[in-house]
Order: C-alpha cells, then structure tokens, then sequence
C-alpha cells in the first residue's frame, strides 16, 4: 500500500494524470470530430484533410525554425538567471517576429503554386492558403510561449493550454464542417491554433511579462548560434517528416485511389490521438529532467523512470484499442471505414516501436547531439519512405503500415546501440 500511496505522490504521476485527462479530453473531442468529418467528407475528403495536416505541420515548424526544444532547455538551465532568461527571450521573440513576417509573405504570394501541390486541380481550396499566410504568425508565437513556460517548470499550465486548445479546435471544427463541407474542415484546421494563441498569451502574461522582458538591446547572437543546432534538428524531423508522409500519401492517392488514402489517414488519425499522451509527457515532463542529467547513471534512472512506469500503460492501453477496434471504427467514422481494422495489427506494433524509440530521441536534444540526430533521421525517413513504396506494391494499402512498423523497429534497434552505455 504504501509502494502504491509513494507513486500517486510522485510528480511525474501528477503530471501524468492531468495529462491524461487533456489526453482522453483530447480524444473525446476527436471522436466527435472524426465523426462529423466521415459523414461530411468521407475517406477521399479526409486524405485532403491529410495533406493539410502534414503541410501544416512543416510550416508551423519552419515559423518557429525548430527553435522549441532549445527554448526548453536554456529556460530550464536558467530558471533563474534573469538577465541570461532576458537575453534569450528576447532573442527569440525578435527572431520569429522577422521570420513570421517573411514567411507569411511568401506563402500569401505563392498560395495558388502551394494549393496545387497540396490539393492538385481543386482550386476552390485556395482561400485555405490565404487565411493560413494571414494567421502564421501566431502559430510560431504560440509555441514559443509554450517553449517558455515549459522550461520554467510549469507543467500544469502547458497541458491546460493543451485542454484550452482541443475545446477551441472543437467548436471551430464543428462550425465550419457544418457550413462549408470539406472547405470547412480545411479551414478548420488553419484557424484553431490562431485562436489558440489569445489564450495563450492570455496565461503565459500571468506567469511572465514579455513587455517587460523583451528588449531589443538583449539580443544576441551567441543565443542564435546556440539554438541553431536545436533548430536544425527540429526542422529535419518536423519538416521533412511531413513531407515524407505527403509523398506516401499521393503515390497512394495515384495508385490505389481518394479512398484508400483516407483509410490510412484514418488509420494515423486514430494514431495520433493515443501518442499525444506519450509526446506531451515527453516534452513537459522528462526533457527537462534530461537536459539537466550530468551522468549516464542518471540518464539511465530517466529511461528506467519511463520504461517502468509509461511504456507498459502504452502497451496495454494499445492492446485493449486492438481488440476494439471494429466497435471504436463505427464509433469513430461509418461503416463506409470498415477496411481500416485490416491496418491496425502493424500500426499499433509500429507505435510500439516508436514509443519505445522515443525517450532515447529525445536524449538527442537534451544532450545537442545534432549530427547523430540528423543521420538517424534521415536514415529513419528514408527507410520509411521506400518500405512503404515497396509494401504497398505487393500488400496494397496494408503495406504502408507494415513499411511503419519494420521502420520503427529498425530505428529502436539502431538507438538502443547508440546509447547502449545509457541504458545498460
């Protein structure tokens, strides 16, 4: 009794429980919205959706130039150095106000190239890009905030803007699929995180005063120099990653069709909601302690911490999706989605993989080790990318997921190697 009374005291499961309920929050408002987006845009509409997404995601991460994990750490080193936190803060701030302004120049002027290669010849999605080159800006300053708070140690906080978030992309989502279909969706999906950034700013000028803080007199361009192995790293996964998924999901989109492409992106949709648990813990809760590890031993008692406590919940968690997942398929979608339980056995052992993978990833940024970082990702991608080309040829749409899950256990293996003194 008392092993069990010391683990609900413990920290991490505090964290873990509030961010379970942001997680299961999360969820909750991904089945109401995977279900409005099957009966209004059906499999082909949701491989748009997908394309978006991912697309989204590359640009969200060039805006804040993959800055997040190194704002972590050098906030959570200088918790409480001031001046050095001043300097930081504001070199950061000034930066992405530049990059934001540039970038959203670029893609208002270059919308119509974009919105074909994105959605080829259906031109009604130009207003997309539009109102995504319009609202960018606050895509960057909104994870930068988060980056922020989250190096100060203020766990709790990030995960209630998470909370605050999935409400707001909720209400938006059901709104615009209403009214305007498929282009509801997409726009839906363009303009959440903007309103996002209100309440972000909202609670973060409660925890630290960025009018005070940031000054153009403390920049610097050592700060720059520093993050910029940082930003590397984040832009190789965060960028190309996407657009590695882009290219799988249009050479399935011209060989198997609208439709099959839908099941997969069904099939990552329902992926994505359950690693959300895993990542936001990750980055709210162990980067920091791995960051300010000095000794393989404690190193490894953070892995350890990890492999005890989260990788089994995850497994067992993924086994009980497995077993449900024609009923969670018509809870989620519509019958119309039915050939998606044909893709969860490899997906869900890929997400094993993944989530073990994981933790010694995220030592990579903890520790700045950007050349080993870059090589075993683009190593990753491109296993990735020509697994799921050479699968889909013989097994069909299966074949993706099984490209995945081989992927992710290749990637294990060759991490467990690196860091085998870490870990053993």
């Amino acid at each position: 009794m008392n092993f069990y009374r010391k683990i609900i005291q413990t920290s991490l499961f505090k964290i873990a429980s509030l961010n379970s309920f942001s997680v299961v929050l999360k969820i909750g408002i991904g089945l109401i919205t995977s279900k409005i987006l099957a009966i209004f845009v059906g499999p082909s509409g949701m491989a748009l959706v997908g394309n978006l997404r991912n697309f989204l995601t590359s640009i969200e991460n060039i805006s804040i130039l993959g800055f997040q994990n190194g704002i972590v750490k050098y906030v959570a080193e200088n918790e409480k150095g001031t001046a050095e936190r001043r300097k930081i803060v504001s070199t950061v701030f000034i930066t992405l106000l530049c990059v934001a302004l540039l970038l959203s120049g670029f893609l208002f002027f270059t919308a119509s190239y974009w919105n074909q290669k994105i959605f080829g010849n259906n031109t009604e999605y130009l207003i997309v890009f539009k109102v995504l080159a319009l609202v960018l800006p606050t895509y960057g300053f909104s994870v930068f905030l988060i980056a922020v708070i989250n190096g100060l140690g203020k766990f709790k906080k990030v995960i209630w803007i998470n909370i605050i978030g999935n409400i707001i992309g909720l209400l938006t989502s059901i709104f615009l699929i209403l009214k305007f279909k498929t282009a509801g969706a997409l726009l839906a999906i363009v303009i959440a995180p903007a309103l996002l950034f209100f309440a972000t700013f909202y609670l973060v000028q409660r925890e630290i005063s960025l009018f005070r803080i940031v000054r153009l007199d403390s920049f610097n361009f050592k700060i720059l120099r520093n993050l910029s192995s940082y930003s590397l790293m984040t832009l190789v996964s965060s960028v190309l990653g996407p657009f590695v998924l882009l290219a799988i999901r249009n050479h399935i989109i011209h060989n198997l069709g609208f439709e099959q492409a839908g099941y997969w992106e069904s099939m990552t949709r329902i992926s994505s909601y359950y690693l959300m648990f895993i990542s936001t813990i990750l980055s709210v809760y162990f980067l920091p302690k791995l960051s300010k590890a000095q000794s393989n031993l404690e190193t490894k008692n953070i892995f350890f911490e990890y492999y005890k406590f989260i990788l089994p919940v995850f497994i067992l968690g993924l086994a009980i999706i497995f077993f449900s997942r024609f009923f969670i398929i018509r809870l989620l979608f519509t019958k119309e989605f039915l050939p998606v339980t044909d893709l969860f056995f490899w997906q869900l052992l890929g997400d094993i993989f993944k989530v073990a993978s994981l933790i010694l990833g995220y030592q990579f940024f903890a520790k700045k080790m950007t050349s080993a970082f870059i090589f075993t990702e683009l190593f990753s991608f491109a296993i990735l990318y020509f697994f799921c080309l050479y699968f889909v040829k013989i097994y069909g749409i299966e074949g993706v997921v099984i490209g995945y899950a081989l992927e992710n256990f290749i990637y294990l293996l060759v991490l467990s190697v690196y860091f085998k003194k870490s870990l053993f």
